[in-house]
């Protein structure tokens, strides 16, 4: 299957760059699994969309300040990099600029309070850095990084919390799971009074995400193994709803991506609480084995995103429901508008 399959124009303005003030604002594009209908709404009309006995299922990860900027010690050169992975013992995973000139035994520093040395390179391009410092980590990086925008982002964004979901709770992603982002409090306790159960699980989002595809084959690309965790009380909604026959619809393509791993590790079977690394790329051709339906933004063309929602929903359904949302001007990404796919 090639990749080019997946590709679509996407004109640059309708690439969001701010959020809306009001989380629920955002549009909403429905669209019919079987038979590609498509209607449009806004996203504090999700409300309509769901129906007793459903179970909602939410990503709540956190966002870290994962962007660092600095120098590099020897030269003064500038040196950036991008957090994606807590190895332990103050090693961490991670993206770094000008890759080509941060080899393993460069030291990076970050002003005076912390100190980075390069010890390996990773399997695809990203360097394994052991950090130095006094004091906190988490509160050195609270104050010295940056959100870890996507770069086609190229407004500054004033409040960190909007790149934050408002049930996020555990700290760990280099990117926030955006699909999350449209919902307030007010808006989960209103789907909840509607007879709708919320469960929570945890994937941290990495590369494995948001890494661009290299390959011209879909079926060559290797996703980038991302860290989850699924807790007992969350397993134990989520069996009950499948033996009563509820629908589980998963917030956003990390949850998605979660919830199949799930899926895939117990096949046949009831579900269990465990937590581990999932690889998992979905493309056509996928039998979903938990998620029935899915809230999710507008991704990127030629993306593993763009090739999930197409196994959800065919990918002649995807690329139609595309081109009407350009027609429509919705805004496209991470701080983009919404479509409810069921």
């Amino acid at each position: 299957m090639n990749v080019d399959l997946y590709d679509f124009n996407l004109p640059e303005e309708l690439i969001a760059q701010t959020p809306l003030k009001e989380r629920t604002a955002s549009r909403l594009l429905t669209l019919n699994k079987q038979n590609g209908a498509i209607a449009h709404h806004t996203f504090k009309d999700i409300v309509d969309q769901l129906h007793p006995g459903d179970t909602l299922v939410l990503n709540d990860t956190r966002v870290i300040p994962a962007r660092l900027f600095g120098t590099k010690e020897d030269t003064g050169a500038k040196a950036e990099v991008l957090l994606l992975k807590n190895l332990g013992e103050d090693r961490w995973e991670a993206l770094v600029k000008p890759g080509k000139k941060l080899k393993p035994g460069t030291s990076i520093v970050f002003g005076d309070e912390l100190k980075a040395v390069i010890e390996d390179e990773a399997d695809m391009g990203e360097r394994v850095l052991k950090f130095y410092y006094k004091g906190i980590f988490q509160e050195i990086l609270d104050r010295l990084g940056q959100m870890p925008l996507p770069p086609y982002i190229k407004e500054k964004l004033d409040d960190r919390e909007r790149y934050q979901t408002v049930y996020s709770r555990h700290e760990g992603s280099a990117a926030a799971p955006t699909a999350g982002l449209h919902f307030t409090k007010e808006l989960l306790e209103e789907i909840e009074r509607k007879g709708v159960t919320i469960a929570y699980l945890t994937l941290h989002v990495g590369l494995g995400t948001f890494r661009p595809m290299s390959v011209d084959k879909v079926e060559d690309h290797v996703m980038h193994a991302e860290y989850y965790s699924v807790s007992q009380e969350t397993v134990d909604v989520l069996n009950a709803a499948r033996s009563r026959g509820g629908r589980i619809i998963a917030v956003g393509t990390t949850s998605c991506r979660t919830l199949e791993t799930l899926g895939t590790r117990f096949a046949g079977g009831q579900l269990e609480a465990c937590s581990g690394w999932t690889d998992i790329f979905i493309y056509p051709g996928y039998e979903f084995k938990v998620v029935d339906a899915l809230i999710t933004n507008f991704h990127l063309p030629k993306s593993t995103l763009v090739m999930l929602v197409s196994a959800l929903a065919g990918r002649e359904h995807i690329l139609h429901a595309y081109e009407e949302a350009i027609q429509e001007k919705y805004r496209f990404f991470s701080f983009g508008d919404a479509m409810f796919i069921y």
